[in-house]
């Protein structure tokens, strides 16, 4: 009988039939159900927080506050929790008219239009208080904090967060192919840090450690320097939420900012990495769906957090929509300079670099896959132009790739990963 999967694709998914002699291992997170009423546990969250007094407390005397929400790639449920932190603000006697909700949009584009009403989720707040992106690239719309004392990272940070009386960051916390996990202290940095900032802790000395990988915060130097920059600042409260695979909630903290962080991480290790017994020649996963796959730039995500498990020499293949194309236009060089250079090349143009140019560090991250084995690359949404910026094999066919790779192999045995970068597949003798 056939076998067929379902991959996490654009907003409906790509159906994959399988081989019919393919050995499948579907590598799955564990299940998180969802919250019942998850109004209610957010509402238990800000009551009974990690590490901190309640919202409500924390907002008595204060002046201003400032609230940070990741910008449009990440599926955070912002509909959810903006109106009742406003309002637990509004009534502990914040003026409504000094409450910002400031997107951390890093070096990524600016929310704007429909957009915006869609990452907000909620018309209550845009009609109510002011929502403003962050432009990391305004020098005036940062405050200089000196230089981290171990690296000498140059910390600069949105004013508007770092002068208000409260300041408070909500994100998602899901594994990150660089800083270990997402959320908490990575939405102020690079959430709404100077791109020199952004442009320092994404060098080739922090991209090549190797300590700087998935589901790892033991020295990992992004995650150090990013909690340095964190006590520089000072007082940050944090609401940290985890997804199930259909993107509603299944977990919710608040409080001081590092602790709820670590909170909500060790949430989310319990279902993102799982122990696999063996490596496989083939491995076939996805960029994890709308809205991460809307670029060839998140999509790179997706082909490094499967490496453990792949067979070197062995075939990744990734699909991804790619509905707006590769990226920013710093990506699109960073690409070409790839394509030209090849991977040693590319590798030798950057080592030596103080301030790594926008956006190439994602390109570097795609070296990995480079050296590790075959990369093939599914995707309806680049042109022809586009596809041969990718600097990997482009296929037409998932199944035919699929096929092709266990011909060359010799081996039957196939690993799929429905949701990309949302699962961590960690190789482990025994498990």
């Amino acid at each position: 009988m056939s076998k067929r999967v379902n991959l996490a694709y654009g907003r409906d998914g790509l159906s994959v039939q399988l081989p019919e002699d393919a050995v499948v291992t579907i590598i799955d997170k564990k299940n998180l159900p969802a919250l019942a009423d998850p109004h209610a546990a957010i509402r238990r969250a800000l009551d009974v927080p990690v590490g901190s007094a309640p919202l409500k407390e924390l907002a008595r005397g204060r002046r201003s506050a400032c609230i940070l929400i990741c910008d449009i790639t990440r599926p955070v449920l912002n509909h959810l929790f903006l109106r009742p932190m406003i309002e637990d603000l509004i009534s502990a006697g914040v003026p409504i008219d000094q409450v910002t909700v400031l997107i951390a949009t890093g070096l990524h584009r600016p929310a704007e239009g429909a957009e915006l009403e869609e990452l907000v989720g909620d018309p209550w707040v845009l009609a109510n208080v002011r929502v403003v992106n962050h432009m990391a690239r305004v020098d005036a719309d940062h405050a200089d904090l000196g230089v981290t004392s171990t690296r000498g990272t140059p910390v600069k940070i949105d004013r508007r967060f770092v002068e208000a009386d409260l300041r408070i960051a909500t994100g998602l916390v899901e594994p990150h192919f660089m800083a270990g996990y997402s959320g908490g202290r990575k939405i102020v940095a690079p959430g709404v840090a100077h791109a020199d900032t952004i442009r320092t802790f994404h060098n080739a000395r922090f991209m090549e450690d190797p300590f700087s990988t998935q589901c790892n915060l033991d020295r990992n130097p992004l995650h150090e320097e990013q909690l340095e920059i964190v006590r520089m600042i000072g007082e940050i409260y944090a609401l940290n939420t985890v997804n199930d695979e259909h993107h509603q909630l299944a977990y919710v903290s608040f409080g001081e900012i590092v602790a709820s962080h670590l909170a909500a991480v060790e949430f989310a290790r319990q279902s993102c990495e799982v122990r696999v017994p063996r490596r496989f020649p083939t491995v076939v996963t996805s960029s994890a769906g709308y809205p991460l796959d809307k670029t060839y730039y998140q999509t790179i995500k997706g082909m490094v957090t499967p490496l453990d498990i792949l067979e070197p020499g062995g075939t990744l293949i990734i699909a991804s929509e790619c509905s707006e194309g590769l990226g920013s236009k710093e990506f699109h060089e960073a690409q070409k300079r790839l394509v030209s250079l090849g991977p040693d090349g590319f590798l030798k143009t950057i080592l030596n670099k103080k301030l790594a140019d926008v956006d190439e560090w994602t390109t570097e991250m795609q070296l990995k896959p480079l050296k590790r084995g075959r990369v093939a690359f599914y995707t309806g949404g680049l042109n022809a132009t586009e596809r041969g910026m990718t600097g990997v094999e482009n296929v037409t066919s998932v199944e035919d790739a699929i096929r092709e790779s266990m011909q060359r192999s010799g081996d039957s045995s196939v690993a799929v990963i429905p949701e990309g970068p949302y699962v961590i597949p960690f190789y482990a003798a025994t498990v």
